[in-house]
């Protein structure tokens, strides 16, 4: 059974009113209408087992209960089992009383995934599932892990909606489509991007996703001429030749944080003398960007309230929207939401 419904104007503003004595005055931000809070919980890492599922389901409602309304997973993080995870941890929150429309839940596809409820060893899984079935042709899998093609892609809005057990997904990414180009070079990048935006579009007309976008992670970080570079304004050319004005491609992901602040300080996108930093493009471009790696995997969480300070930092940045942090235990949504939380009086 699934969670009907998906984030609202209606809902999102409901979750921020309720919040609102209680918050920073600047939490919460605009996306299509939409409130989303300045800081996320995302689900990367973590045991591929049934105690660290837990902790994730307890860490998501406690972030609900202190005002983040924006959960972000990827259907190879563990093996499915974070987005399995989130799954149950918005059913309870349905049953407490947090509506489906209040949460702005992301996902990603791209790397193929395995299955830790799978008994098969990795391998035979991906080959007998994706290889054999024609999912994936026989040209389209590339570095071994990759696929972008459009009925892999298809599959797997499938696939994670079922994990999620949501009807729609608000945000769907491409993941780190970066990871193609040392094997098919750019014009071919560009071109499978634009037929899975065609894939995306699609699912957008049947309520399947909301919003779409790229999660990556050297992509516009690196200077043109870099390996792994790729050019925002032709990434967001290709979803406007798929759908024009009104396409989904409304929101990007990369990493952010004090050491790696490329983002925001480095001038990587559009050609020419009119180079911007990707904050600034995306600004350009009409792109919510949400920032990845933000305590950079804890390394820069090594002392009490040092978390805190460093997503502060995180999600201050002008031009970025939501600082996600990886929050697998209930005490980490504690420590973390010092960031944005008013102090109790």
């Amino acid at each position: 059974m699934s969670t009907p419904g998906r984030a609202t104007a209606e809902g999102t503003a409901r979750f921020r009113a309720r919040h609102a004595g209680a918050v920073a005055t600047d939490h919460f931000r605009d996306f299509a209408g939409l409130s989303l809070s300045s800081v996320g919980l995302g689900t990367y890492l973590g045991p591929i087992d049934d105690a660290a599922d837990a902790r994730y389901q307890a860490a998501i409602a406690r972030a609900l209960e202190l005002g983040i309304n924006v959960v972000d997973t990827a259907i190879n993080y563990r093996h499915q089992r974070s987005e399995r995870a989130v799954g149950r941890a918005l059913a309870a929150a349905a049953a407490a009383g947090v509506g489906r429309d209040e949460i702005v839940v992301a996902t990603k596809g791209g790397f193929v995934p395995h299955d830790a409820a799978d008994p098969d060893a990795g391998r035979d899984h991906v080959d007998r599932t994706y290889r054999k079935s024609g999912i994936i042709g026989p040209d389209e899998l590339v570095a071994g892990c990759h696929c972008l093609a459009p009925r892999y892609l298809a599959d797997q809005i499938a696939r994670s909606r079922r994990n999620l057990g949501v009807d729609t997904i608000d945000i769907y990414y491409l993941h780190n489509p970066e990871t193609q180009l040392e094997d098919i070079g750019s014009h071919e990048l560009m071109h499978r991007l634009r037929a899975a935006f065609e894939v995306l579009e699609r699912a957008r007309s049947d309520g399947a996703i909301g919003w779409y976008g790229t999660a990556t992670w050297s992509a516009f970080r690196e200077p043109a001429g870099r390996p792994s570079h790729l050019d925002l304004f032709a990434i967001e050319a290709q979803a406007r030749a798929v759908a024009g004005d009104r396409h989904g491609f409304r929101v990007v992901q990369l990493p952010l944080n004090q050491r790696m602040a490329e983002a925001s300080e480095i001038r990587t996108q559009g050609r020419g003398a009119d180079q911007l930093t990707a904050l600034a493009a995306a600004r350009e471009l009409g792109l919510y960007v949400m920032a990845s790696a933000s305590i950079l995997q804890g390394k820069l969480a090594t002392e009490p309230g040092a978390a805190a300070a460093a997503i502060d930092w995180v999600r201050t940045r002008p031009g970025l929207g939501t600082a996600l942090v990886g929050m697998g235990r209930p005490e980490h949504v504690d420590a973390d939401a010092a960031a944005f939380r008013r102090p109790a009086r």
